[in-house]
């Protein structure tokens, strides 16, 4: 793979996922069997850090895991990946995080997660990587890691005049200092729904959620709304891209693709329809394969995809 003059620093969770494939979620107290077990390494984002690798970025890592056999494992990977571990942490206190995915029939999943050295990551630890920032034509970071530290890491990036994209999961209440911060957020629905207090069930509510956001100083959103597609908001528009028809089998991961691809795409091409289109591509193609970073597609399989559909 041919790396890009593209460099993305991407700061975010890092996990050991448990994928455990079932047929319906267990009741309590009972002992449901998984028809297949599988461990994969993961965490938004040790995702969108390999994402951006194979989608041929130059991508750096500002996470944190634990000093345990997970954490080795990780960190192995992350490298085998491509991916600079300049402004990795290795957290001699807590564990690595983990994170126990059921993955259904229908190719939904629920997740359980265990934060760990994630909770570790710090403003100090930002301020100390400020440099691999301030190299970087963007900025992607999600909401798996403490709200001081993902608010240092945007004012850094606007201090330094780099673009910053929040990835707003994991669903949850944020400060609405923080999604101001950032140039770019960009929810699913559950997370839309958390950040906006609407109930987002069809395209006029995301709409109405996001219209909510923007009046309230959010500067710019990119919905990613699964088999709804995407959309992109901002206060004087709105444009709504279908989603890729494709065979899902686990959606683990898939936001993060989305999220990484666009990054990418608009930083080289500045051009928000043709970042979008792209990053459908490449989330729809993250569905079709099991896990998290396993599933991640290469620059060239979205390539191909892309000339494929015509």
């Amino acid at each position: 793979m041919v790396t890009s003059s593209t460099k993305l620093t991407i700061v975010g969770s890092v996990n050991f996922d448990i994928v455990a494939q079932v047929d319906r979620f267990p009741k309590e107290g009972e002992n449901l069997p998984a028809s297949q077990l599988s461990t994969f390494s993961g965490g938004k984002g040790a995702n969108r850090a390999v994402a951006a690798a194979r989608l041929g970025a130059a991508a750096s890592l500002i996470g944190a895991v634990g000093n345990d056999p997970f954490g080795k494992i990780i960190a192995d990977g992350l490298k085998n990946s491509g991916v600079d571990l300049k402004a990795f942490k290795i957290d001699p206190e807590r564990p690595t995080g983990c994170a126990f995915i059921t993955v259904f029939p229908s190719g939904n999943n629920a997740i359980i997660a265990g934060r760990g050295a994630n909770d570790g990551l710090s403003p100090a630890d930002i301020e100390k990587a400020a440099d691999v920032i301030a190299s970087s034509d963007a900025v992607v970071v999600d909401l798996e890691i403490p709200f001081g530290t993902v608010e240092t890491v945007l004012r850094l990036a606007r201090n330094k005049m780099r673009l910053s994209i929040l990835d707003a999961g994991p669903a949850k209440s944020c400060p609405l200092e923080i999604l101001r911060l950032a140039d770019i957020v960009s929810p699913n629905e559950s997370e839309l729904e958390m950040l906006s207090g609407i109930s987002v069930t069809d395209l006029e509510s995301a709409y109405k959620a996001g219209k909510k956001l923007l009046a309230r100083g959010v500067k710019e959103l990119v919905l990613k709304l699964g088999a709804r597609g995407a959309v992109w908001m901002t206060l004087e528009k709105q444009q709504h891209f279908p989603a890729v028809k494709v065979v899902a089998i686990d959606p683990t991961a898939a936001g993060d693709a989305f999220t990484t691809a666009f990054a990418i795409k608009f930083v080289q091409t500045k051009n928000m329809e043709t970042a979008i289109e792209y990053a459908n591509i490449a989330g729809a193609l993250t569905t079709t394969r099991m896990g998290a970073i396993a599933s991640l597609p290469t620059s060239e399989e979205v390539e191909k995809f892309k000339s494929q559909r015509g």
